[in-house]
């Protein structure tokens, strides 16, 4: 029996587990809290912060491969535990290069592949440079934390100059600004990349977000065969030149002229392929341990014609697990809810997501069922 190290126990971490039962593998979490999602589903726990490499060393200890949940990790203290061979899937090397959303950007330029117009800003760009580079984009622009950002949290769209300064003023963080694209639609596919090499990839989604966060998520996505095919070509390029194993997340945008252009990388399983849980052969979860195990790769593909996912955000600080708004979103035909078990809701967290299963394609009709789930969650 394998023992695959988790390093993060969010809900990531927690959807592997029926995945883990049903391959026969057994999964030890790295968590920094006992409330923590996937403590129930690990068949041990090092209660330790994700970036504790003296913890990921006892982790080590425990089981054959570790991989992330998420990428708040301490590369350069998890290399010298590499370098004594403990076994990181994917390996560090594939991670480097995307955990600085700065670097990231070069990365992807450099392979080619087609990203907003960006720049690095930090203490050493003189004032006239600033200017010059951001009449270059013209506003609004886009800026962004460097690293720790996730759900919106890090990103601000900058209308004009007064409100940059403001954002700026005494603030040392490094950041990246980029131009504002805007976009026709948000898309995003999961890839995932097995130990021998093959890759797969699932359908390409449509995202919805407001705020910078997910709300929904519409497969597969209205786009068209040659869209579909670039954005499949991307995954294939980038997986394939850091010689992933496991899954990542690719989200793109989609201009109004049709053009697909990267936005993030997340190198792991993504908010945007929760709905392979219910609507896939392989759910993304099942598919990353298949990979990090050294195991085939399963089917990707849909088992229905389309499906909406919803995620079921927190509105307000409280203890409550919602359980009359659960069972009346459960009476929805088709749908699957998936309650993460936090302890405590807060503005903007993810407490869960429902995904309803579709009888055909149709827009319209995804974000009617998605409309019906929010209005019966989020308060009048």
């Amino acid at each position: 029996m394998k023992r695959v190290g988790i390093i993060g126990g969010g809900q990531l971490a927690w959807m592997m587990g029926d995945a883990a039962k049903k391959l026969g593998v057994e999964l030890i979490v790295q968590t920094p809290s006992k409330q923590d999602p996937a403590v129930s589903i690990a068949q041990e726990t090092v209660f330790a912060q994700v970036d504790d490499a003296a913890a990921t060393e006892v982790l080590a200890q425990k089981c054959d491969v570790i991989t992330f949940e998420n990428e708040f990790v301490n590369l350069e203290a998890l290399a010298v535990l590499e370098n004594r061979g403990v076994c990181f899937r994917p390996r560090l090397a594939a991670l480097a290069p995307l955990l600085d959303k700065y670097h990231q950007r070069c990365y992807l330029q450099a392979l080619g592949l087609p990203v907003p117009r960006f720049f690095a800003l930090d203490n050493t760009i003189q004032p006239e440079e600033l200017q010059s580079k951001i009449e270059h984009l013209g506003f609004p622009i886009v800026l962004k934390s460097r690293r720790h950002g996730y759900d919106g949290q890090g990103t601000f769209i900058i209308k004009d100059w007064a409100s940059l300064e403001q954002k700026l003023a005494g603030i040392n963080t490094l950041y990246l600004i980029e131009e504002f694209v805007p976009f026709e639609r948000e898309l995003a596919v999961i890839a995932a990349r097995s130990v021998a090499g093959e890759v797969v990839t699932y359908p390409v989604v449509e995202t919805q977000q407001e705020q910078q966060v997910c709300r929904r998520v519409i497969a597969p996505a209205e786009i068209t065969v040659n869209q579909a095919a670039e954005i499949d070509a991307i995954a294939h390029t980038l997986l394939n030149h850091l010689q992933v194993v496991g899954v990542f997340g690719i989200e793109l945008f989609l201009t109004t002229d049709g053009r697909v252009l990267v936005n993030e990388i997340a190198p792991r399983t993504h908010n945007s392929g929760h709905f392979s849980l219910d609507a896939c052969e392989t759910s993304q979860f099942e598919q990353h341990l298949r990979a990090v195990c050294g195991l085939a790769l399963g089917d990707p593909a849909l088992k229905t014609p389309s499906a909406v996912m919803v995620n079921l955000l927190g509105y307000e600080t409280s203890q409550s697990d919602y359980q009359s708004q659960r069972q009346q979103i459960a009476e929805i035909p088709q749908s699957y809810i998936h309650w993460y078990g936090k302890a405590e809701s807060r503005p903007g967290r993810k407490l869960g997501h429902v995904t309803v299963l579709l009888d055909r394609q149709n827009q319209d009709e995804a974000i009617a069922i998605a409309r019906t789930i929010e209005s019966i969650w989020y308060p009048k």
